[in-house]
């Protein structure tokens, strides 16, 4: 498993080009190899993005990417991921009309065309959880209609060991449940300040990541990606810390 930075943990410093060039070069100063793109500047072209991330040697491994262009313009999308190199394209978090039971089965309704589009062109539309999702529907959590709507080939999940922790489930289970469709997993310590749950760099938090990660290596996950949306300090502190931690036991 190669150790990657989710760049929606710097999204305050991507948003030009300039900005996006210096954050990249710090994330590479780092010892990180590859990155998932997200939340950066929408007037960045596919071919900047590219062209920085070669500059600083990272490899772009996954996306997020807006659900409505998945939908609506999913040629255009798998064109961009091409421009990339990028086989595994993103869904952040669930849009919010799909989000009730009434709603929900028409989430795989509406994005199986999609999904097969992407499948073709030799790529995988990911699905990212939230703790939304262990919400249950019929005794199973969406989580789990999702996995019987799509086969492993038309959607992976990028499993949140953060998000699955805060929805209440075992995270180590629930990654050998989907062990056969996790290639990108984000990595997200969870630690308590205050009586409050919050995020804090990975293996500086409260989760077991020795176990996490053991669990991980029996499974087809490719990249394991640091992500903190929330950060105690600056966020390039909080991405190195994570980076150190997780390489001392072995994975970069």
């Amino acid at each position: 498993m190669i150790l990657g930075a989710q760049l929606y943990t710097l999204r305050l410093y991507t948003q030009n080009e300039k900005d996006l060039d210096y954050s990249l070069g710090e994330v590479a100063k780092m010892g990180y190899t590859t990155v998932q793109i997200s939340a950066i500047g929408p007037s960045i072209a596919p071919k900047t993005v590219r062209e920085l991330c070669d500059k600083h040697g990272l490899k772009i491994v996954l996306t997020h990417t807006d659900p409505n262009r998945i939908l609506y313009d999913t040629e255009n999308v798998i064109r961009d991921h091409e421009i990339m190199g990028c086989k595994y394209i993103g869904i952040g978090m669930m849009p919010e009309r799909y989000r009730t039971p009434e709603w929900l089965s028409h989430f795989a309704q509406d994005y199986m065309g999609p999904a097969r589009m992407i499948k073709d062109a030799g790529m995988l539309l990911m699905y990212h959880n939230h703790n939304l999702e262990f919400q249950k529907l019929d005794g199973m959590f969406y989580m789990d209609h999702l996995a019987e709507a799509f086969a492993p080939d038309e959607l992976g999940f990028t499993l949140d060991t953060y998000w699955m922790q805060a929805g209440g489930v075992d995270v180590c289970q629930y990654i050998e449940k989907w062990k056969d469709r996790i290639p990108c997993v984000h990595l997200k310590d969870m630690a308590i300040i205050k009586r409050e749950q919050t995020m804090a760099p990975v293996l500086e938090g409260n989760m077991n990541f020795k176990a996490i990660l053991k669990t991980l290596e029996g499974t087809n996950c490719e990249y394991i990606l640091v992500e903190q949306d929330i950060c105690q300090e600056s966020p390039f502190v909080c991405l190195k810390k994570s980076y150190d931690n997780v390489a001392a036991l072995g994975y970069k």
